[in-house]
């Protein structure tokens, strides 16, 4: 658990070290951020470390090339999104045997797959913007390797976090201690209540199944991940506010969701409106038709889903979201004002909505044994 690792603990304790020092000379917390951000690399792995620094080198020259350069400006743009997707999808396929401890795969693989969009964020900010979105070095490394949201989300843009980078570094006594709270939320959830309810769930699993007891896991383990989810979120936002740097909302009250539509805007957020933006940027640069929109909306769902992991199990959870959302969308029923209908009807929408989502939750699992088992145990009757 990552939480029991030694480097784990080393990166926490680095983390109140920034801190203090960056309170000192908040001039500096620019290089300050960058010394830690490279020092936590180094500490779990050298590997890693000059992996991240090539990674980031390069990535940098495409972004500076990207943001000065006047010809074949939409051909280069494609080919060097093309080319980090391929990479990561090349990862995803045949992995990168480079590490003997099987946690450092794991932030490896982690760290890629929200780095890249990171990656790709950047360069579509230099593909619209221009000469304007330049960037120094310093302040691109530390957006790629930023610390609190280095293998996992809330996945920050580009334009955001260099707003925040310019920003002096200024906390008051009142945010110092919600961010605090925060974080010790953050790792109740992640040490005390994840750990707890995966035990249930591993041995609630165990011989055979039962249509209520399927659907008993179904539910724990949806809100198990929230609770993963959610902790790590917690933790993240917490210590990077304490860094001076606005880190957007990840949950924001997804049980409330009456739509698919709405509740893909409220959990992992930063992912959904990630992928929103960029496919629909790309794809649609002004309103698209229903149709369009629906097509659209079954595209986003699918890569995803295999965002996510590269297996049939991923696809199909993202098509199944996909035709979900683009169905709402077609009869107009994307969104539901909570002012304007009744109370029992919108909490019958919120029903539905959990209800669609908790019957594919258990895909998270990544287990396809484990996913099949509980599904076939839907049909399992107890009598």
């Amino acid at each position: 658990m990552w939480y029991l690792n030694m480097n784990a603990v080393m990166a926490m304790c680095g983390m109140i070290l920034i801190l203090a020092l960056t309170r000192w000379w908040p001039h500096n917390k620019r290089i300050l951020l960058l010394a830690f951000n490279l020092s936590f690399l180094l500490v779990f792995s050298k590997k890693l470390f000059v992996f991240y620094i090539i990674y980031t080198i390069v990535n940098y020259i495409a972004f500076r090339f990207l943001c000065q350069t006047t010809s074949w400006r939409r051909g280069w743009f494609i080919t060097l999104i093309t080319l980090n997707i391929a990479g990561v999808c090349g990862m995803r396929m045949y992995g990168m045997q480079i590490f003997e401890n099987p946690l450092f795969d794991t932030v490896m693989l982690l760290g890629l797959i929200y780095n890249v969009l990171k990656v790709i964020d950047a360069h579509y900010f230099a593909y619209f913007i221009g000469k304007d979105a330049r960037a120094g070095l310093i302040d691109y490394a530390n957006y790629i390797l930023f610390v609190p949201t280095f293998t996992s989300g809330p996945i920050l843009k580009f334009r955001d976090f260099m707003a925040d980078t310019k920003q002096p570094y200024k906390l008051t006594s009142s945010q110092v201690e919600d961010n605090v709270k925060r974080i010790i939320i953050g790792l109740f959830k992640k040490i005390v209540i994840v750990t707890w309810m995966t035990d249930v769930f591993n041995h609630m699993q165990q011989g055979e199944l039962h249509t209520h007891q399927s659907l008993f896991l179904m539910v724990w383990f949806y809100a198990l991940i929230f609770f993963d989810f959610s902790g790590y979120s917690d933790i993240a936002i917490g210590f990077g506010r304490l860094m001076g740097y606005n880190i957007p909302e990840n949950f924001k009250k997804p049980f409330q969701s009456p739509t698919l539509t709405q509740f893909w805007r409220n959990w992992h957020a930063t992912l959904g409106d990630w992928f929103r933006e960029h496919i629909f940027m790309f794809f649609s640069r002004q309103a698209p038709s229903k149709m369009t929109a629906a097509g659209l909306s079954i595209l986003i769902m699918v890569l995803i889903g295999l965002w996510h992991g590269f297996s049939w199990l991923y696809f199909f959870y993202g098509l199944y979201h996909g035709i979900v959302i683009a169905l709402e969308n077609l009869l107009g029923k994307s969104t539901v004002n909570k002012k304007k209908v009744s109370r029992t009807y919108f909490l019958a929408r919120c029903a539905l909505t959990q209800a669609i989502v908790t019957f594919s939750v258990i895909i998270y699992s990544g287990n396809t044994e484990t996913v099949w088992k509980i599904y076939r145990g839907l049909f399992n009757w107890p009598f």
